[in-house]
């Protein structure tokens, strides 16, 4: 089969079918694929046979293959029925490095197999299986299996997507970088459309279909039928074969693709699209080791080949095009919409590659945002080629019936999510489909329940790594585990392998669920201390088998393993940093969304919780302080305010007290933006677009319990802020009130220190009274009762002797001061924090430290309490999900200022570890608690570890004690507490107390470009200019010297000359420019000074506008632009002109306005 060599460059890098004239056959080429990841345990044993006659094994080293063989020769179980090899295909040769793989592996399958697999076989099940079965399935599976020296697991990542990078700069800083690389040649900057949609994720009809954090619900079975449908749309009457051969071939090659899910039933995001469809984001090879995904253009020539939708992908690799790209998104965040925003792209992009699905057509003109990304800078030529081997494919299935729809099958079943997901599935058809039993279990014999026992994950960290997969996965779990990190990991039975099933064998499948977006952050810390680490993936799969062997194969299995083991590890730590995520460079990315997105999903959808529930007036705090964050610009805030308010009052009223639907929410807003569009055409601009609604009430998915896969139906971390400007202002004035509130935990000295401030002399020194209100004390609803007491003396300094703990508390601080008129200030105790709570296991020690030295505690929290500890634990973990700078940021733009409370000398010693040891016990316990019970639903002496809680806060009390000296003498005396506090909280009532500076959005919104002049220079320049008589007597009534405080010479504007005019001079932004002034012009009503733009590193500087000036003065009424018209008043005669000769230069800056 000829090539040209082009395409076999291509081919080595590529999974791509190709039809071999000399045969039936389909030839496979592989990329970085070991010929035994083709043996996956996790393969169906029917295709493992087959699979090892089709292929071309790779030569092995003597060494390793003298250990493979023994170890091949070695089976899982005795009974025939489940005998297979044990692969260790993620071992690459003895010395050679992990990740080094030969180049090419061939696998072939005959179109008869490929046919064959879109049949589906029913077959009768043995009785003796369901009955062996039955007994496996009395309880929780897995609960009755017991961890021995003979045990052993096997683990392989099933399905995932990218890791989820936290950039440690802020966006203004991985901007700067991105154009450096750039500018050297380190990389291209990758930029793609976010289609706004849910993640699927799909490993082939054995390996599985996954939303999330989930699989075997109506999100999966929604994503499994529009992939199906896009294979008809694309191959038409061949669409159920190439269905047939793509899922034999993700199987085979151990593969999975990762997808946005566009569609109408799963509930609303910015824009209810037009079409349900599914956009490829991501391919990934699984292998037998560490996932590996291909690059774009790999992706883009695998995608053309099956006929997979594609993404629209922008490349940028000048340092003229990237901050040019920069320069234009600035100019569109405020208002962009698909169709300029795409337009605007290609005109300042090296290339384009439109995706096969038009935003514009099957979404809407409504674009969640832009994805922008480092590359290889080598990306540029291997697209080229891409595009040149691979042209856009045909759609043969276009103007073809394919059957009923998405929409129209969930809308003719609607009596439960189960009857939905079985006739999606069932449309589906058996070649994308075979089976449903990830959704409904295994119902030939009876067995449904999908939940494996809890102790499963314990039980999987015990056994015997078979491989190095398992071995790099275990150590994943196992730290995140102790370091306590926000994660589930759930276990289901796998009944993709139920026929192998038996009590020494079992099979399951693993969902790593992260809770908070804080455990990336953290686990990138702990990838920078540890190389070898595994990154942490979003959704994420793993396949797990554990069985038993017997003495003599499990004693050659744990030599041989170990042995090679032992040579992987060795060189495991030699991954470069764009393996992995410890190079930060090869990981940045930025997200940019649009405000015509945000005002629909972020202000109207989220909001709706806090409208209905909390009022008009929370509800515009709420988005206030959104837009805020955003660093929106002061107009857009005005026009947003007004129209927020008027969609507060319609849909109150309409709705009463009825909650307004978060998944449906469209079907009332769109109508409103749509009238509230037509009004004029500044809110055309405002709202994007708005009109043409698809009415989604009647086909919309069923999903039982409110699930939201995507977490986006509800406000996630935007609509609480982690940065912002404040939105209270620093000064208290007199008439107003103070409320002093405490976000801490008990033992922080709050009401020993507000019972210093109540007997201090003159208060706070400005002579307004001063109240405290214990909550020990009030009975009741104690934030009600400040209130209360607050209406009776508005102008009072209130001492909120309450801890504080969480944002619902600061919600209703922030509703009280607008209904006391008073404003707020937080103290907090001053502490380190770790990675994911703003205070340390230090701080936590002191607290229950002083919590148990109390006696006759009015909140019966002392030396008495016999839970004390878990009290403590309690309010502890109230705090968790926040590293101390997130923390003090948050409340700091919330209420403006921040008071600090000394708690420990900052020269103390470590911790002792018999301290530290017993709170990490006690905070394990408690999230074993929490995990079993839910949180502070049942007391610890009632619930399941009673026994342990007990013995815990027995040995708290006995380990504390033992360290009283050293706990007593890492604190900051109490005098100089008191002290210090005083001191800034009277700073705060003179207004003299600063809030903390929180950092400021730098750009966005860009109305025009233009060279900044200095004002100083100018004036001196028109002072020499006065000389003349006739400039004198102009200048001399109009007052520069005060009118005149900016000017610059403008370059292009948004309006006149387009989006990428102004944005193609960001690559001279903040750049010197110099400017030669060569005359004034002026008239009796306007002023100007002619000018003539420099070079910048050799680059003429070019303005957009016919003539570049610096407007001066302009009379009332008159504006600035119609200094444009000077040349040709002075051409008519109704303009003088003064030429300044020789001209004088004057250096500006380049700046977006």
């Amino acid at each position: 089969m000829s090539s040209s060599p082009s395409q076999r460059l291509l081919l080595r890098c590529l999974s791509l079918p190709l039809l071999s004239p000399n045969s039936n056959a389909l030839l496979l080429f592989h990329r970085p694929l070991s010929s035994s990841a083709l043996f996956s345990p996790t393969m169906p044993h029917r295709n493992r046979g087959r699979a090892a006659q089709q292929l071309k094994e790779k030569s092995r080293s003597p060494a390793s293959s003298e250990v493979t063989d023994r170890l091949e020769r070695l089976t899982v179980s005795d009974d025939p029925a489940v005998q297979a090899p044990l692969q260790f295909g993620t071992f690459p040769p003895i010395g050679q490095p992990p990740g080094v793989w030969q180049s090419k592996t061939y696998v072939t399958t005959s179109a008869s197999d490929v046919a064959a697999a879109g049949t589906a076989v029913v077959t009768e099940k043995d009785p003796r299986s369901a009955e062996r079965l039955s007994k496996l399935f009395k309880g929780p599976l897995g609960a009755d299996f017991s961890v021995d020296g003979n045990t052993f697991s096997r683990a392989q990542v099933r399905a995932t997507f990218y890791p989820k990078f936290e950039n440690e700069k802020s966006d203004q800083e991985v901007r700067t970088r991105m154009i450096e690389m750039v500018s050297h040649g380190l990389a291209t900057l990758e930029v793609s459309l976010k289609h706004s949609g849910s993640l699927f994720m799909y490993a082939g009809h054995e390996g599985g279909a996954y939303a999330k954090n989930s699989f075997g619900n109506v999100y999966t079975a929604v994503g499994v039928f529009v992939l199906g449908r896009m294979f008809h749309e694309a191959w038409g009457t061949e669409a159920i074969r190439k269905q047939a051969e793509f899922n034999e071939f993700l199987e085979k090659n151990h593969m999975c693709i990762s997808m946005e899910l566009v569609t109408a039933v799963l509930g609303d995001h910015g824009q209810r699209p037009i079409d349900d469809y599914v956009v490829v984001t991501a391919v990934t090879e699984l292998g037998s080791g560490k996932p590996t995904f291909y690059s774009t253009p790999e992706l883009i020539a695998f995608c053309r080949k099956w006929r997979l939708p594609t993404n629209h992908v922008w490349l940028l690799s000048t340092r003229k095009s990237v901050t040019s790209f920069f320069a234009a998104y600035d100019a569109l965040c405020e208002e962009g919409t698909a169709t300029p925003v795409c337009k605007a792209l290609d005109e300042v992009a090296d290339i384009s590659v439109p995706g096969s699905k038009d935003h514009i057509k099957v979404q809407g003109e409504i674009l969640e945002g832009l994805v922008a990304r480092m590359v290889s800078p080598d990306s540029s030529k291997h697209m080229k080629e891409v595009l040149r081997e691979f042209p856009p494919p045909p759609m043969d299935g276009i103007g073809h019936e394919l059957g009923p729809s998405l929409r129209e099958i969930c809308a003719a079943n609607r009596s439960d999510e189960k009857q939905q997901i079985q006739a999606l599935l069932q449309h589906a058809g058996t070649s994308m489909c075979p089976d449903f039993c990830d959704w409904f279990g295994n119902g030939a014999v009876g067995i449904h329940f999908r939940n494996a026992d809890r102790s499963v994950v314990s039980k999987f960290l015990q056994a015997h790594p078979a491989d190095y997969s398992t071995t790099k996965l275990q150590e994943m779990v196992r730290l995140m585990r102790q370091r306590h990190f926000p994660t589930a990991f759930k276990c289901y039975c796998n009944f993709h392998k139920i026929d192998s099933l038996s009590s020494d064998n079992l099979h399951f499948k693993m969902v790593i669920h992260v809770h908070s977006d804080s455990v990336f952050r953290r686990y990138q810390q702990e990838m920078r201390r540890n190389r070898g680490l595994w990154p942490l993936f979003r959704g994420f799969f793993v396949d797990i088998d554990m069985f038993k062997l017997n003495k003599e194969k499990a004693a050659e299995l744990a030599k041989d393993s170990n042995l090679l083991l032992k040579n992987i590890n060795g060189s495991d730590v030699s991954s470069s940093g764009a393996d992995g995520l410890a190079d930060e460079d090869a990981n940045l990315m930025v997200k940019l969304k649009f405000l015509t997105y945000k005002l629909r999903t972020f202000l109207i959808r989220n909001g709706l919780s806090i409208l209905f529930k909390d009022g008009p007036s929370a509800y515009k705090t709420y988005y206030l302080r959104q837009m805020k964050i955003w660093g929106t610009s002061a107009v857009k805030q005005k026009e947003l305010s007004k129209m927020l308010d008027e969609w507060a009052v319609y849909i109150r009223r309409k709705c009463g007290n009825r909650p307004l639907s978060t998944s449906t929410y469209l079907t009332e807003a769109e109508p409103f933006l749509e009238q509230y569009a037509k009004r004029s055409p500044q809110n055309q601009v405002l709202i994007g677009s708005a009109g043409n609604l698809v009415s989604s009430e009647n086909f919309l998915a069923i999903i039982d319990g409110g699930r939201d896969e995507e977490g986006d139906l509800h406000p996630d971390g935007e609509v609480t802020p982690l940065r912002s400007s404040p939105v209270t202002v620093d000064t208290v004035p007199k008439d107003e009130g103070l409320i002093v509130f405490f976000p801490g935990i008990p033992g922080c000295a709050k009401s020993a220190l507000c019972k210093e401030i109540l007997n201090m002399p003159g208060g706070l020194g400005d002579n307004r009274p001063v109240q405290s209100l214990m909550g020990d004390l009030i009975k009741g609803r104690y934030w009600q009762k400040v209130v209360d007491e607050r209406k009776k003396k508005p102008s009072v300094i209130t001492l909120a002797d309450k801890n504080a703990p969480n944002e619902e508390v600061w919600r209703q601080i922030e509703d009280m001061c607008r209904s006391t008129k008073a404003s707020a200030v937080p103290v907090v105790p001053d502490s380190e924090g770790t990675d994911s709570n703003p205070f340390s296991l230090d701080a936590l020690a002191v607290f229950i430290f002083r919590v148990l030295q109390r006696v006759n505690h009015p909140g019966n929290l002392d030396k008495a309490s016999p839970n004390a500890g878990y009290v403590l634990l309690m309010f502890y973990h109230l705090y968790e999900g926040k590293n101390r700078k997130e923390f003090e940021s948050e409340l700091s733009a919330r209420f403006g200022a921040l008071v600090k409370m000394p708690l420990l000398k900052s020269d103390r010693c470590p911790l002792p570890d018999p301290v530290k040891a017993i709170l990490e016990e006690g905070i394990s316990l408690f999230q074993l608690h929490t995990s079993r019970h839910g949180r502070y639903k049942i007391e610890p002496s009632k619930g399941s570890y009673a026994k342990e809680w007990a013995q815990w806060e027995k040995r708290l009390r006995e380990v504390l004690f033992e360290n009283a000296d050293y706990l007593n003498s890492i604190q900051v005396p109490f005098d100089i507490v008191v002290k210090q506090v005083i001191e800034q909280l009277k700073d705060v009532a003179k207004g003299e107390h600063r809030t903390p500076e929180t950092e400021k959005r730098k750009f966005g919104n860009i109305i025009f470009a233009a060279v900044t002049m200095p004002v100083k220079e100018i004036k001196d320049l028109l002072n020499e200019l006065a000389k003349d008589p006739k400039v004198k007597g102009f200048l001399e009534d109009k007052d520069l010297e005060n009118n005149l405080r900016k000017a610059h010479v403008t370059l292009a504007h948004k309006r006149s000359h387009g989006v990428t005019a102004v944005a193609s001079y960001g690559i001279f932004e903040k750049q010197n420019v110099p400017v030669d002034v060569t005359a004034l012009l002026f008239s009796d009503k306007l002023a100007a000074l002619d000018v003539q733009l420099g070079s910048v590193n050799g680059e003429k500087i070019v303005s957009k506008n016919e003539w570049p000036h610096i407007t001066l003065w302009t009379a009332a009424g008159v504006p600035p632009k119609e200094a444009n018209a000077l040349p040709q008043l002075f051409s008519e005669g109704k303009a003088s002109r003064v030429e300044i000769d020789p001209p004088v230069t004057i250096s500006g800056v380049m700046d977006f306005y």
